[in-house]
């Protein structure tokens, strides 16, 4: 395959993954017009127009997709047979993109990226924090951390990591002058704080019991929900392992411990029908060793 070849794939793979020529260039270090030259270059070479572009906005066409689909696989797999031919002796090199969910990626993910950052140098990391779902082969994602219940994608690459658990909690100020709470019904009485992205939000299920619950705030970050909680607005559904100091410490107090929710695994997750690249399984297995056998939020 032409040098040349190899070149415009990496740089129309970059203008898929970030959405943008401008972007793809300052990421490459190019000018804007080497990028439309190169992706120009690849759609006469195919014969199909792989990205639509307006001066607003850029989308892949179905041949884009399934021609990036292709790319990545391939630059990756020559990424690791370069490192092969030269006998694993050179650092394993070049960009990792990683995506989670922003309170546990800022929580448990964070100081394992920066000991693994330590131990390969020669690798550079984009952490992609939002609690929101992505594309993985749009957003060029070579893995995603995920905590949920469950899988609704059945294409994706999945490994579990570890298994947790939601609690809910208040603050001591806010119970001394709330309702007692003794059962799930009693949560009906209470000003409870809302987290938009589960999939059902305001019913919350105890221990085989189910609640609708209801209160005066609703966020999309659980980060949010568990400053509002210390303050002592609410009380919260939020993840174990985002509160477990908080608990420790007395500044919130676990509620119906003897109800407690499902437990949910978190996943590491990678795009379908890609070899994972060496560096991935490098911090796939260095993070796996950062969390512990047994979580440290447990």
């Amino acid at each position: 395959m032409a040098t040349d070849k190899l070149v415009a794939m990496n740089i129309f793979r970059r203008v898929a993954e970030l959405g943008s020529f401008t972007r793809a260039a300052d990421d490459l270090d190019i000018t804007a017009a080497t990028v439309s030259k190169h992706v120009a270059f690849l759609e006469k070479d195919l014969d199909t127009r792989l990205i639509n572009r307006t001066t607003r906005r850029m989308n892949l066409t179905d041949a884009g997709l399934a021609f990036l689909k292709r790319t990545q696989a391939l630059l990756d797999e020559l990424e690791d047979a370069e490192l092969e031919a030269r006998g694993f002796q050179a650092e394993p090199r070049g960009i990792i993109r990683l995506n989670g969910p922003m309170s546990f990626g800022l929580t448990h993910i964070i100081g394992g990226i920066d000991s693994f950052l330590a131990r390969y140098p020669e690798i550079e990391i984009d952490l992609q924090l939002s609690d929101r779902m992505v594309d993985l082969v749009e957003q060029g994602v070579d893995m995603a951390i995920r905590v949920r219940s469950s899988l609704a994608d059945s294409s994706l690459l999945a490994k579990p990591l570890r298994q947790s658990r939601n609690i809910v909690c208040a603050s001591p100020g806010y119970l001394g002058n709330a309702p007692a709470i003794h059962t799930p019904a009693d949560l009906a009485n209470q000003n409870c704080l809302i987290f938009n992205l589960h999939d059902r939000p305001r019913l919350w299920a105890l221990g085989g019991e189910e609640v609708v619950v209801s209160g005066n705030y609703r966020t999309d970050s659980s980060l949010a929900i568990r400053q509002s909680l210390l303050n002592g607005a609410g009380v919260g559904l939020v993840p174990r392992f985002l509160v477990q100091q908080d608990l420790d410490s007395g500044l919130l107090i676990s509620v119906l411990p003897e109800h407690p929710p499902k437990p949910y695994t978190i996943f590491a997750l990678f795009p379908p029908g890609r070899k994972q690249p060496t560096k991935v399984r490098l911090l796939l297995e260095h993070l796996d060793q950062h969390l512990g056998e047994q979580p440290y939020w447990e």
